[in-house]
């Protein structure tokens, strides 16, 4: 695998990772749920 592959699969995977998170964000967003990160920690949107 070249380098450049190697850098462009980084950048798609990367950005399928940034995407995903946000659409579960924005998902509990619109269903009033709270924003819970990663390390169990709330964010009371109330």
């Amino acid at each position: 695998m070249t380098s450049v592959k190697a850098a462009l699969l980084s950048f798609v995977m990367l950005s399928a990772i940034v995407l995903c998170g946000f659409g579960t964000y924005a998902g509990d967003a619109a269903n009033n749920h709270n924003a819970v990160d990663g390390y169990g920690v709330t964010a009371a949107l109330r």
